[in-house]
């Protein structure tokens, strides 16, 4: 049994999370407005762009993956991929903003430097994800460390939702703002991702007596379907919320009254998670984890659809959807900490099928279906906006739209992730059923759970 980690540990770890959520926050705000209204991509081509490096992903996480575990039964740690992804992602975020070029050229810019920075971002974060299952044994004290870790990430996307579209503006806006964004929040990376690089010493890493290459992983993997149950969940809450972040810049412009409520907008998103996080984390110790997140995603995908009334008529729609948007807030923050504090248990349930610990695989392939979750939801808005004729720019100022846009824009801010997040129900329900973690009852109240500060 390893020792419970303590609040040292607990912290380095967990401010890795700011940066993380720096990155999981900005591109998918940002990148795609960046494109259609200072770039002069058309939305269709800049969908492509959002959505393609990603699906890179998809098969570069498992990959990495893969080398962790393989670095985990060379070195004991798992430190190597850490620091290459802490020095290499900085600079690949920034040049996504620092394009020379308008139109087709910078199309060709930013889908270069994206997929640089992705896989940066993939060298640092499936070893990064795997740390959990090997910092404790223990079930309770894994949601303690996924506790910490949401407070931080909370506060990285907090920071990049508040941060970056007040910088852009503060910098006058247009591609020279953006680029000035892009080396500031590079800036911030480093000091954020460097910790936890350094502190992964600390944690001893034991994958197994040797590693399982890509092809075995997958294999492993096949046979654990709570995992996949888990999984799908995951990636169909994640699509729901990158379309709601790719839609945010574009409600605020041509819903809202304008750009620079996009900064407001995000902060009523993120801010509730900060008091929720722990809050969840309490109420999953008395009612469950499961149902705890099954509760939050039926919460969350009932006011996306009210969305649609309150942000699209009356006087005071302002008012209303940032009401709303606060409520959002809330139930991210469960499903932020939740499906990640039931991650390990899928892992070590499979560890004891197999016989192997195989953190890096299984957490390759969560990462790869995350990222996939976060690609889908810009591409699908971009898709959107080009089919109801949406206009680019490479103006600093927006452009008319015709009707049709801007109902477009208002129903993949609304009523899509509420679509989405009610599809997510069924596999929720799924992993109940097949749940074979050696954990009491998460849907029972009456057995044992677990006790998180």
């Amino acid at each position: 049994m390893r020792a419970a980690p303590t609040h040292y540990d607990l912290a380095a770890y967990a401010v890795g999370s700011v940066g993380t959520g720096i990155y999981s926050t900005v591109p998918g705000l940002l990148l795609l407005y960046f494109m259609t209204d200072a770039l002069g991509v058309p939305a269709g081509v800049a969908g492509l762009v959002v959505a393609l490096p990603k699906a890179w992903d998809a098969v570069f996480n498992p990959l990495v993956g893969a080398a962790s575990d393989r670095e985990a039964v060379r070195s004991g740690r798992r430190t190597r991929l850490l620091a290459a992804g802490t020095l290499a992602l900085p600079p690949a975020f920034a040049a996504m903003f620092l394009s020379p070029l308008t139109g087709p050229g910078a199309a060709v810019w930013v889908a270069v430097s994206f997929v640089l920075a992705s896989s940066a971002f993939s060298l640092f974060q499936v070893p990064y994800v795997a740390l959990p299952a090997e910092m404790s044994d223990r079930s309770e004290a894994r949601t303690r460390i996924m506790v910490w870790r949401t407070v931080c990430l909370t506060i990285g996307i907090l920071l990049a939702g508040g941060l970056a579209p007040a910088v852009v503006s503060l910098a006058g806006g247009g591609r020279g703002g953006y680029g000035i964004m892009g080396l500031t929040i590079g800036a911030v990376l480093v000091a954020a991702l460097l910790i936890p690089a350094l502190g992964s010493r600390r944690v001893p890493a034991r994958p197994g007596s040797e590693p399982l290459g890509l092809v075995a992983a997958f294999r492993t993997a096949r046979g654990n379907d709570s995992f996949f149950a888990l999984l799908g969940a995951f990636v169909l809450q994640a699509a729901a919320v990158a379309i709601m972040l790719a839609a945010a810049p574009y409600a605020a412009t041509y819903w809202l009254g304008g750009y620079r409520l996009t900064s407001l907008l995000f902060v009523c998103l993120v801010a509730p998670s900060i008091v929720a996080v722990p809050l969840w984390g309490k109420a999953a110790a008395r009612w469950g984890r499961l149902r705890c997140l099954t509760a939050a995603t039926a919460l969350f995908a009932a006011a996306s659809a009210a969305l649609w009334p309150a942000a699209g008529t009356g006087s005071a729609r302002v008012g209303a959807t940032l009401v709303l948007t606060a409520v959002l807030g809330a139930c991210y923050a469960a499903l932020q900490v939740l499906p990640l504090s039931l991650l390990p248990d899928t892992i070590h349930a499979d560890a004891a099928r197999t016989g192997r610990l195989q953190s890096g695989a299984f957490t390759g392939l969560w990462t790869a279906g995350e990222t996939a979750g976060l690609a889908a939801g810009p591409g699908l808005f971009s898709l959107a906006l080009a089919l109801a004729g949406f206009a680019s720019s490479v103006h600093d100022r927006p452009v008319a739209q015709t009707a049709t846009a801007r109902t477009g824009i208002l129903v993949g801010f609304s009523v899509v992730p509420a679509l989405l997040m009610a599809v997510s129900l069924p596999a929720l329900l799924a992993y109940g059923r097949r749940r074979t973690a050696p954990v009491p009852d998460l849907l029972d109240p009456h057995q044992e759970t677990e006790n998180v500060p």
